[in-house]
């Protein structure tokens, strides 16, 4: 018998991550990624990784975790944003503003 395959979760994969030196949760505030005293604008990050994660039985469940850098200071961080109808719009703004695509 074939053992099931584990799919990969948000909390594990954001502990990989936190290993990895992405320690900064950002948040959006005012167009810029805000962690602590950390204020980034579009132009001083990019966005290194990204994860989509489904719900298996709950849509609101469906999530997109970013990996972020600074490309100016040692800063590496996480961004977490809902996708489809649960989409937080300040988000998908900021996003669309950098040359990454976002995924649908």
């Amino acid at each position: 018998m074939a053992t099931p395959i584990e799919q990969p979760t948000l909390v594990g994969t954001l502990n990989k991550l936190k290993a990895e030196g992405f320690t900064h949760d950002f948040n959006i505030h005012n167009n810029q990624l805000k962690s602590g005293d950390i204020t980034l604008s579009p132009k001083e990050f990019e966005i290194v990784k990204v994860y989509r994660f489904e719900g298996a039985s709950d849509p609101g469940d469906n999530s997109i975790l970013y990996a972020i850098k600074s490309l100016h200071h040692d800063v590496k961080g996480t961004l977490i944003n809902g996708y489809g109808m649960y989409a937080d719009d300040d988000a998908d703004d900021l996003l669309r503003k950098l040359d990454t695509p976002i995924p649908e």
